[in-house]
């Protein structure tokens, strides 16, 4: 299903485990700055970042039954974590998700590769969600030939479809 090849060495994408979830809580935890700038205590605070990631998981287990959940090692260290739903329409790329050190050393790009990659082998789009205020994600899907289908005030949704030529590699970030 995803095409690893062209990852860099050392970077490997599993099926998410039970034994995976205080990393993918942290992980979550991490992922939302946003939460933090909540007007509460530290408790309130994390309740309602563990709440939000319950709603996550539950909500993308009800909106997409055959979501597949994997997390992201760079030589056997968790780092990442990617929801991905291989639908008939399209592969849906839920979430994905590095830990702050992981951040901007390339790795989101090479999993989208793979995903674009998988997709490409099967005639289908890739879509995603972006919160506009992660403005750096959307740098990178655009970079990687996404387009805005559609605009929204807290979100866009953007698209990648296998006609498209491959994103060129040489330009400089």
């Amino acid at each position: 299903m995803l095409n690893t090849s062209s990852m860099p060495e050392g970077l490997t994408v599993r099926p998410a485990r039970p034994s995976d979830e205080p990393f993918l809580q942290g992980l979550y935890h991490s992922a939302r700055p946003d939460l933090q700038w909540i007007d509460g205590e530290h408790e309130l605070i994390d309740h309602v970042i563990a709440l939000q990631y319950r709603v996550q998981q539950e909500g993308s287990g009800a909106n997409y039954p055959n979501a597949m959940h994997f997390v992201i090692e760079k030589t056997s260290d968790s780092i990442g974590a990617m929801i991905a739903d291989f639908g008939h329409n399209e592969v849906r790329l839920i979430y994905l998700a590095f830990t702050p050190l992981a951040r901007g050393r390339g790795y989101g790009k090479a999993v989208l590769q793979g995903v674009q990659q998988a997709a490409r082998k099967v005639f289908s789009p890739v879509a995603v969600v972006v919160w506009r205020n992660n403005p750096q994600a959307k740098q990178l899907y655009l970079q990687m030939g996404f387009r805005v289908e559609e605009s929204h005030p807290m979100a866009e949704r953007l698209a990648w479809y296998p006609d498209q030529a491959p994103p060129r590699t040489d330009r400089l970030s």
